[in-house]
């Protein structure tokens, strides 16, 4: 089968990939379609440390082939979208609706892929760059027929980390006001989380202005190419500002623009190693930083709801999707997306 390949030093599209078989617990997808995100690159260029080979991909939607034993909220044929929480669903964390901080969802990659007959593995718990993945029944999620597949793919990852940042960590409340510092596909849903949430002033930052149309499409208020100008526009600062770009200088904005009793949010990915530094006197007008993984995200519960909030026409999903591309011709998407030219580009198979 196809999928993308990363060696350690260059991605390759293959076509002698094979799977296994799912066990129990276990469901096998035939992937119809996946998003480039910025993840993805992360991992070729280094800022995420990944052991290779690894088939990439990690947002992806398709069609359930095979259940293994044990696995009865799905069947094949079942349309699904596919998050990257392999978490057990018993430890204290799980047991507390935070799936994200189960310590069975970090750090344990697994090998269910092979090439030439070595071990190759998934990348997210997920490897939606592949015609067919195992994951844990835990992070296949039913969806509606009638959701073309390129748009439910967003919601796996773009839709789940950026609207999710907003309802669950930030849970940012009517008639607040929002900083959203880099809008592209994690920028834009947590503009639009922002304006499902009832916020009054969403101010969004993007050094591209050929990027303010979709931005206010998403539901920014304001658009400004710098952060210089924010102080205009909310005098005393925000109420949330969310860093959605991964550079200490942008970390260190987002938290000098709050109010007092703001929140930072700390989405973007920098390099693994990266400080930040910001004024602790700053902190003691009840100021808080949060990083969040994944949105603070409960899947089986999220997906679900983004689906209808999109059948409702309350969420984006289709204006997410920039230009899909044949799996074949990854480098185009990956020089698009590293270009920003694409708010998501979108795999098919």
């Amino acid at each position: 089968m196809r999928g993308v390949v990363f060696d350690g030093k260059q991605v390759e599209v293959v076509d002698d990939l094979v799977v296994r078989d799912p066990g129990p617990g276990e469901v096998l997808v035939a992937i119809s379609a996946a998003g480039l995100c910025h993840s993805d690159l992360s991992v070729v260029d280094g800022t995420i440390p990944f052991p290779v080979p690894v088939v990439l991909g990690h947002e992806g939607a398709g069609v359930v082939e095979v259940v293994g034993a044990g696995v009865t909220h799905v069947r094949p044929g079942d349309h699904v979208s596919l998050s990257t929480l392999a978490n057990c669903g018993t430890c204290a964390q799980c047991d507390r609706g935070r799936p994200t901080m189960c310590r069975q969802a970090i750090g344990r990659p697994g090998q269910p892929f092979a090439q030439g007959g070595r071990p190759v593995y998934q990348f997210a718990s997920n490897s939606a760059f592949a015609e067919w993945t195992v994951v844990k029944a835990v992070q296949v999620v039913r969806i509606p027929k009638d959701i073309p597949l390129p748009s439910a793919a967003l919601i796996g990852c773009g839709v789940l980390t950026g609207v999710g940042a907003v309802l669950n960590r930030a849970k940012v409340d009517r008639g607040e006001s929002v900083l959203v510092i880099g809008t592209g596909g994690i920028g834009l849903n947590v503009i639009q989380g922002a304006r499902i949430a009832g916020a009054l002033r969403i101010v969004a930052v993007d050094a591209n202005p050929a990027k303010e149309a979709v931005a206010r499409q998403f539901g920014a208020t304001d658009f400004l190419t710098s952060t210089d100008g924010v102080k205009d526009l909310l005098p005393t600062g925000a109420d949330h500002a969310f860093e959605c770009v991964g550079r200490v200088e942008l970390i260190r904005q987002a938290i000098d623009l709050l109010d007092r009793h703001g929140q930072a949010v700390l989405l973007g990915v920098p390099p693994a190693t990266a400080e930040a530094s910001f004024l602790v006197s700053s902190m003691y007008l009840d100021k808080s930083i949060l990083g969040c993984r994944y949105g603070s995200s409960r899947p089986q519960r999220d997906i679900a709801l983004y689906a209808e909030l999109y059948r409702a026409g309350r969420l984006l999903l289709d204006e997410l999707v920039t230009e899909t591309y044949p799996v074949e011709d990854f480098e185009k998407a990956r020089a698009d997306a590293e270009a920003g030219r694409v708010a998501r580009g979108v795999l098919t198979f």
